[in-house]
């Protein structure tokens, strides 16, 4: 069982960018115990993961301008800050807005959790832990907030279905028509559903296409593509622009008037 550091100052360490590894779950863990960010990392690790570390807000913020990530694990008591506060920050920026968060302290009693979660924050879990058990929290969020898939290979967001094997899109089940590197775009987007890409995240995401195809033309793509699949392309709600960011594909679009 991991368990918090009670005495001792640990040295901020900087954050160093892991590599992308394909179809791997990155992780972010922010904590300044680097003891205990050492052996949780190293597990998670062994695990399959892709994790990189961060000792305080500040980096974790420098982190997150540098990379995507699929899942932060977020201490709360940090040396620069306080971990709710931070989780408050993520919810209030619209390229964090969707940020999947799992959330540790040693403040473990249940108002100590509401809080966290009234926050934002998508799990809590009490220090001190078993690896075992964070692994597995990490594994069941990551599912839930996984697109919804049928037995079919159909990427379902309201009125609109993406169809993977047929490589086709339908918008109240009507084929919109959407080009090869079109579709391939709109996949992209829909596979990282409330993430916001940058640029050149969707051009590594699409590395194999002919340069032409994408090249300084994403902004171009992405306005064909809201001319056949939103109602109104000049206020879309399913793919979204933020700005000096990137783009963000809405994880509710019809259901419930959120296009967040």
């Amino acid at each position: 069982m991991l368990e918090p550091r009670t005495t001792g100052a640990v040295p901020r360490r900087p954050f160093i960018p892991s590599q992308n590894l394909p179809m791997t779950a990155r992780l972010l863990l922010i904590d300044d115990d680097a003891r205990l960010t050492g052996m949780v990392g190293d597990y998670l690790r062994a695990a399959g993961f892709d994790v990189s570390t961060a000792g305080s807000l500040a980096q974790a913020r420098e982190a997150l301008a540098q990379s995507r990530f699929d899942l932060l694990v977020l201490d709360i008591m940090l040396p620069d800050g306080d971990g709710l506060d931070f989780c408050r920050w993520l919810r209030g920026d619209p390229r964090w807005r969707h940020q999947p968060v799992l959330m540790l302290s040693a403040r473990g009693e249940p108002m100590d959790r509401i809080l966290g979660l009234e926050l934002g924050a998508d799990d809590y879990l009490a220090k001190p832990f078993e690896p075992r058990e964070l692994q597995a929290r990490i594994k069941a969020l990551l599912r839930r907030l996984e697109p919804k898939l049928d037995g079919d290979e159909v990427l379902r967001f309201g009125r609109l279905d993406i169809d993977l094997a047929a490589r086709v899109a339908r918008l109240d089940g009507k084929i919109c028509d959407l080009t090869s590197h079109q579709f391939d775009l709109l996949v992209v987007l829909a596979q990282s559903p409330g993430r916001v890409l940058s640029r050149d995240q969707i051009m590594d995401a699409l590395k194999g296409h002919p340069l032409e195809a994408f090249d300084r033309s994403i902004d171009v793509h992405i306005s064909r593509i809201r001319a056949v699949i939103e109602d109104d392309p000049k206020t879309p709600r399913r793919v979204l622009t933020v700005r000096g960011a990137g783009y963000v594909f809405a994880r509710k679009q019809d259901a419930d008037g959120d296009a967040g």
